[in-house]
């Protein structure tokens, strides 16, 4: 586990930074795929843990979410309009026919939602943000005093920083719009979902011009 800023940890994925998981303070922050299910227990035990918190409901975001919730008997919080694609296992898709064709994959097991997650709400001394686009209900958390951010897929940072891929974004326009609000944070760390952190407080307002 690779610490960050005070109380946020890194689950480093394999290969490392592809997918990514935190662990902030006593919340577990995305769960990966089906298969990083015994890797991220393994990286748990011994902690106490309080809930977990999926940015969006994507299944490389809460491939284990299940399983880990019901080993490590924590509730799972989520974006208020992501909740059904979680609780059903049917994530909304982008347009297109590629799209349709990879809902049909295997999807993570379903699980209840006890907590719907709005802008302003507090998770581990961060904030809610409400940054639909990628999804319908993508949240993002924010530290204002020390600038930590962790976005989800609203940002990528594989190759370089970019937006998600097209074909994954419910709605590229309005992820657009939660680019260019996150950018304006000029937050001093930021998280992916996908990619190394990184500490450039104005390469976001960068990339959105």
């Amino acid at each position: 586990m690779r610490p960050l800023a005070p109380g946020v940890h890194q689950l480093l994925g394999r290969p490392p930074h592809m997918i990514n998981a935190y662990l902030v303070e006593d919340v577990l922050v995305d769960a990966g795929t089906r298969a990083a299910r015994r890797r991220i227990s393994r990286r748990l035990r011994g902690r106490e843990i309080s809930a977990h918190v999926v940015t969006h409901a994507h299944p490389d975001h809460f491939g284990s979410s299940h399983a880990l919730c019901d080993e490590f008997d924590l509730p799972l919080w989520a974006g208020q309009r992501d909740i059904e694609a979680i609780e059903t296992a049917t994530p909304v898709t982008a347009p297109g026919r590629l799209p349709k064709l990879l809902s049909h994959m295997k999807m993570p097991d379903p699980h209840p939602v006890t907590r719907g997650l709005r802008e302003g709400d507090e998770v581990a001394g961060f904030t809610v943000l409400d940054v639909p686009g990628h999804s319908p209900g993508h949240i993002a958390l924010w530290r204002d005093h020390d600038g930590v951010l962790i976005c989800g897929d609203v940002f990528f940072r594989l190759a370089r920083v970019s937006g998600p891929p097209d074909f994954l974004t419910w709605d590229r326009e309005r992820n657009r719009e939660s680019m260019r609000r996150l950018a304006e944070l000029r937050p001093r760390l930021v998280l992916f979902g996908h990619g190394r952190p990184l500490r450039a407080p104005d390469r976001l307002r960068r990339l959105v011009g």
